[in-house]
C-alpha cells in the first residue's frame, strides 16, 4: 500500500524507504531459508577447516593463501571469529597448509559446501613469461565435536611432541617449545598446534582437533559401510573438483556440483561465496528428498496395498 502511495504521488523519500524494507526483508528470507536447510546434526557446529596445496609449487601455495583470506573476509562478514591453529608457509610465497577453527552459529553447516578441491586458473605473478597456470587445493571441513560426544582416545595410543614454534610470535612463544604435535597411533592422525600462547592451550587445541578427525573418520567409515550395503560406488569429496576460479582467458566462478556460477570473481575471492553455499545446500536438500522418494518406492507393499491393486484389476 505504501510503495503504491509512494508511486502515485512521487515520493522519492518514501520510495527509497519502501524499497529498502523490501532488500532487508528479502535478506531476512534469504536466512530463514539457509537456517532451514542446516538441519544436521552437526550444522549449528563451530568449523575446523584446513587447506593444503595441491600440485604445482609456489602457484598452489599462494592459492591457499588465497583462500584463507577469502574464508576469513566471509567469516568476518558473518561475525564469527576465526583463529589460525596451525600453519606452514611455502619456501618463497604463500602457505603449504592451515588450518583454523571458525566459531560461530551454523559455521560448519555453511562451511560443509567448501568440502573438495578448488581449482584456479590465471596468468601467474611468480612466471616472468606470463604464462597461463592452473593451480589446486583442497580444503576439508568437519565440526568442533563438543565434549558430551564420546571418542575414547586412550594416552597409550599417542604420541606427544614439543617443540618451538615456527609461526610469528612473541619472543617467548619463539624461544620456548611452545608448539605440541599429537600423533595418534592407531590411525596415523597427525595434528599439531603452535599458535596459542602455551604449551598447555596449544595441547588441549590440538586434542579437540583430534577427537573432531577421529569423530569425522568413524563417521566416514559408517558412511562407507552403508554405500557398500547398498551397492552404491560414492565419490570421495576430498579428491574430487568441486568449483574453479577462472582468472584467465575469462573470468568466471562455476561450481561443478550445482552449476552456479558468477563473472563477478573479485566479490567471490572476499569472500562472497554465499550464493554458493545456498546452491549447495537446496540442491543436497533435493537429492536428499529424491533419495526419500526412491526409498519409498522399493519398499515392498503392504497388505491392503496388494488387496487394493487386486481389487482395481479386477474392476
Amino acid at each position: 500500500m505504501l510503495f503504491q502511495l509512494a508511486l502515485e504521488e512521487g515520493a522519492e523519500e518514501e520510495l527509497g524507504e519502501v524499497q529498502r524494507g523490501l532488500r532487508d526483508l528479502e535478506k531476512e528470507l534469504a536466512e530463514e531459508e539457509i537456517r532451514v536447510l542446516l538441519a544436521g546434526g552437526h550444522d549449528a557446529s563451530n568449523a575446523i577447516l584446513t587447506i593444503h596445496a595441491g600440485a604445482g609449487g609456489t602457484e598452489a601455495q599462494d592459492w591457499v593463501e588465497m583462500l584463507l583470506r577469502m574464508y576469513t573476509r566471509w567469516a568476518e562478514r558473518k561475525g564469527y571469529r576465526v583463529r589460525v591453529v596451525d600453519l606452514l608457509a611455502g619456501e618463497e610465497a604463500g602457505l603449504k597448509y592451515v588450518t583454523l577453527v571458525i566459531e560461530g552459529p551454523y559455521a560448519y553447516g555453511h562451511l560443509k559446501a567448501e568440502r573438495g578441491v578448488h581449482r584456479l586458473v590465471r596468468i601467474s605473478p611468480f612466471d616472468a613469461s606470463g604464462r597461463r597456470h592452473t593451480s589446486f587445493a583442497s580444503v576439508t571441513v568437519i565440526p568442533e565435536i563438543e565434549e558430551d560426544i564420546q571418542i575414547a582416545i586412550r594416552p597409550e595410543d599417542l604420541r606427544i611432541e614439543t617443540m618451538r614454534a615456527s609461526g610469528h610470535g612473541g619472543q617467548h612463544v619463539n624461544k620456548t617449545e611452545t608448539a605440541v604435535r599429537i600423533t595418534h597411533l592407531p590411525t596415523g592422525i597427525v595434528v599439531t598446534c603452535q599458535n596459542e600462547r602455551s604449551q598447555h592451550l596449544n595441547k588441549a587445541m590440538a586434542l579437540k582437533i583430534l577427537k573432531a578427525r577421529l569423530y569425522e573418520l568413524e563417521r566416514r567409515k559408517l558412511e562407507e559401510k552403508k554405500a557398500q550395503l547398498a551397492g552404491e560406488k560414492k565419490e570421495i569429496a576430498f579428491g574430487h573438483q568441486i568449483r574453479s576460479y577462472i582468472l584467465h582467458p575469462y573470468r568466471l566462478v562455476k561450481d561443478h556440483r550445482t552449476g552456479y556460477e558468477t563473472g563477478n570473481v573479485e566479490a567471490v575471492l572476499d569472500g562472497g561465496i554465499d550464493p554458493f553455499i545456498r546452491a549447495y545446500l537446496l540442491s543436497e536438500a533435493h537429492r536428499g528428498k529424491e533419495d526419500l522418494s526412491a526409498k519409498t518406492l522399493e519398499k515392498p507393499l503392504t497388505t491392503e496395498q496388494k488387496t487394493g491393486l487386486q481389487t482395481e484389476a479386477r474392476a
